[in-house]
């Protein structure tokens, strides 16, 4: 099939300054166009399409974000009709392109291994395309923010479970009941620790999607037009309110009692979006690999495509650890996979120093980063300690990590950062307590490097 895109579609989305697929905003280096992909998951076919579109329209570069979607950089100034028609030739855009609100709507966080992971509670695949049918359905929509964002987990081993959403849902093991529950819970993420929030209540798995379309509702009836997120409406209203509000609407009973409160989610394992793990088949396998600083260019996009293509059921599934799995690898051609991977300049174990460094597009793609923070982050991972994760943002904003890493450098000036640690009492921000100001990249990874960090109240200056 084929789509004309015309500057009025573009003109038909609420303003706002987050890329879209129709939304093409500009950038340092040229525009800026980012692709939601259901579950995260791209097709040989699309990842083939995107690599040749990227090279005629833009850059020729990708990066994968940490919602697990893909950020198309340089868009070429003219080339953005065609390029916005060739993705969705390649039906990487929503269901109802006819509807331009449509796409931004589309920001249901699953695990990037759901309907494959052995440990999983629940194969999510389905219940996730029903809630994104009804997002992209629901014209009423269109006044929500294109961050809201809601969070589907069904148990797996891996999830990503440290990125606040708007709306969570997280499947609850059962014994004595059955069908499946889903703990709910809003502004924030599932609690794993003790000193978490609790979840509020538990929906049953067939009436998660009535009671989330009702919910969003609910939000949207409650809201202040400034109100753009869950977190503003919380500000002004209980939470005790907002959900009898949403079981009104729906005529779903959700269901309260002291286990619901006192359920904790198991913690997830991140390293296994590296490497292989077997399948809940029993027969086949996920492979896992991270490209540099979760960026691609149009080369590796086509080996991608080419590996997931020999492999007869395999699909890509970008993660929000800005790294990617193949799925559905046979056992007889996991070891000609992994090498394959790493020949694309791939790491596939947690060895790799480039797996434990995130970095925004920094000052070469970003006017308002104070730093070069993809060079700087080259240049830290050779130096980085062992098991240590470390954040690198040209500025406040951080782009690269929806949530806050163990370590991170907040660029001060070009080629200086100032270091945060987060696992402090005494932490003060969003990044945690600064330890550091004015270092180098050589000053930080001694820093990091250092047996002890220092212990003053005051943080020292380089």
């Amino acid at each position: 099939m084929s789509h004309a895109f015309h500057s009025s579609d573009a003109s038909a989305l609420r303003p706002s300054a987050c890329p879209g697929l129709l939304r093409i905003v500009p950038a340092l280096d040229g525009g800026l166009c980012r692709v939601k992909l259901a579950g995260g998951e791209l097709s040989a076919t699309q990842a083939f399409a995107m690599a040749g579109a990227i090279d005629e329209h833009a850059s020729g570069v990708v990066d994968i974000t940490n919602r697990a979607n893909l950020q198309l950089r340089g868009v070429k100034r003219g080339h953005e009709a065609a390029l916005v028609a060739a993705l969705l030739d390649a039906g990487l855009g929503p269901q109802n392109a006819e509807h331009a609100f449509a796409d931004d709507v589309r920001n249901v966080m699953v695990s990037p291994v759901a309907g494959r992971d052995a440990n999983a509670l629940y194969d999510t695949s389905a219940l996730a395309g029903d809630l994104l049918t009804l997002l992209q359905g629901d014209t009423r929509f269109a006044a929500l923010s294109p961050k809201f964002a809601l969070m589907l987990d069904g148990g797996e081993r891996l999830m990503m479970l440290d990125h606040p959403h708007d709306i969570w849902f997280s499947a609850m093991p059962q014994r004595d009941r059955p069908d499946v529950l889903f703990a709910i819970g809003l502004a924030g993420c599932p609690p794993v620790a003790t000193d978490h929030d609790s979840a509020l209540a538990a929906v049953t798995a067939t009436d998660l999607a009535t009671f989330t379309q009702a919910l969003v509702h609910t939000f949207l009836d409650l809201a202040a037009p400034d109100d753009a997120r869950m977190r503003d409406l919380l500000a002004a209203h209980s939470i005790e309110n907002i959900i009898r509000h949403a079981e009104h609407r729906s005529g779903v009973s959700l269901l309260r009692d002291a286990s619901i409160r006192g359920w904790r989610r198991e913690p997830a394992d991140a390293e296994r979006r590296l490497g292989a793990h077997r399948q809940n088949d029993g027969q086949r396998w996920h492979v896992g690999a991270q490209p540099a600083l979760g960026r691609m260019n149009s080369t590796t996009l086509r080996g991608l495509a080419e590996l997931a293509g020999d492999n007869a059921r395999a699909t890509l599934r970008m993660t929000p650890w800005q790294s990617v799995l193949l799925t559905d690898i046979d056992t007889v051609n996991l070891d000609a996979t992994l090498r394959k991977l790493e020949a694309l300049g791939l790491a596939t174990t947690a060895d790799n120093p480039l797996t434990r460094v995130i970095a925004c597009a920094g000052s070469a793609g970003c006017a308002k980063s104070q730093a070069d923070t993809k060079a700087d982050a080259l240049k830290l991972a050779a130096q980085v300690p062992e098991h240590t994760q470390v954040h690198l943002s040209g500025c406040p904003r951080s782009c690269a990590a929806a949530h806050r890493a163990p370590y991170t450098l907040l660029a001060a000036a070009d080629g200086h950062y100032d270091l945060y640690h987060t696992h402090d009492p005494r932490e003060s921000n969003g990044f945690g307590r600064c330890i550091a100001r004015g270092l180098t990249i050589d000053e930080a990874a001694d820093a990091l490097n250092a047996s002890a960090l220092p212990p003053t109240d005051e943080p020292f200056d380089a």
